[in-house]
């Protein structure tokens, strides 16, 4: 269950957002404000998971409030004005609705933000030495939401992620990508370590795909490659030098 606060300084706009959240089951209201300094008065007694947030409000700004914040919440947008999107997504919004957006459409952005939750709180578990997460490693498949669908994908089909934003990239076996709206260190987080390692900040590689490397490339087939990051060259030489032995 998301927990969640609803801020919109409109009435009938707040009473919309109420009847929506209502709606879907995995929503909590926890409270609506009227304005940012309601909300800020709210959340220094209150932690929430996520806000449902307009923008172009009085005395404090919907994205200036969302500066303010140190313990930031999930934030989706909800506005009448486009132009403030790019500076939405640039504070790493889960969506951005554009006033006056339907239910399905309400109900497509409470999705993204139950599965990124879902991606993020995982259950840990600790062993001897470390915590390592009990995650995708003991699965066969993942679930990605792109396109309005759920796809089932095998995680060994995954060959690389590529990061496009505030979007990741799976290139899979069958020469086939899928799109969905996660950050590429949320699905670091969601991946097997031992199958899959970040090798770049934009790419990720499933290691049982490398083909070849040469001169700060990967070579995933004949031609595919990734680049190596200049961060990043130190651990993958060493797991080559601790994985497979020079001839």
């Amino acid at each position: 269950m998301l927990k969640c606060i609803a801020i919109d300084d409109e009435p009938h706009a707040l009473q919309k957002l109420k009847i929506y959240i209502s709606k879907i089951p995995y929503l909590e209201l926890v409270a609506t404000c009227h304005n940012a300094f309601e909300a800020q008065q709210l959340l220094a007694g209150q932690a929430v998971d996520l806000i449902f947030l307009d923008i172009n409000m009085p005395d404090l700004n919907g994205v200036d409030f969302v500066r303010t914040l140190h313990e930031r919440p999930m934030v989706i947008f909800t506005t009448a004005y486009s132009e403030y999107a790019v500076e939405g997504f640039r504070l790493d919004a889960i969506d951005y609705l554009l006033k006056p957006y339907s239910f399905a459409d309400f109900s497509r952005s409470a999705a993204k933000a139950q599965s990124l939750y879902e991606l993020l709180h995982r259950p840990r578990t600790t062993g001897s030495d470390e915590e390592t997460e009990a995650l995708p490693k003991d699965r066969e498949y993942i679930s990605v939401k792109a396109d309005y669908k759920v796809s089932l994908v095998r995680i060994a089909d995954i060959v690389y992620l590529e990061s496009e934003g505030e979007y990741v990239r799976m290139h899979l076996a069958d020469g086939s990508t899928i799109t969905t709206l996660f950050r590429l260190k949320n699905m670091e987080a969601a991946l097997p370590a031992d199958t899959f390692m970040r090798v770049h900040r934009s790419y990720i590689v499933n290691l049982r795909c490398i083909k070849s490397y040469v001169k700060g490339r990967i070579f995933l087939g004949e031609t595919e490659y990734v680049p190596i990051g200049e961060n990043y060259k130190e651990a993958f030489q060493h797991y080559i030098e601790r994985m497979y032995r020079n001839l």
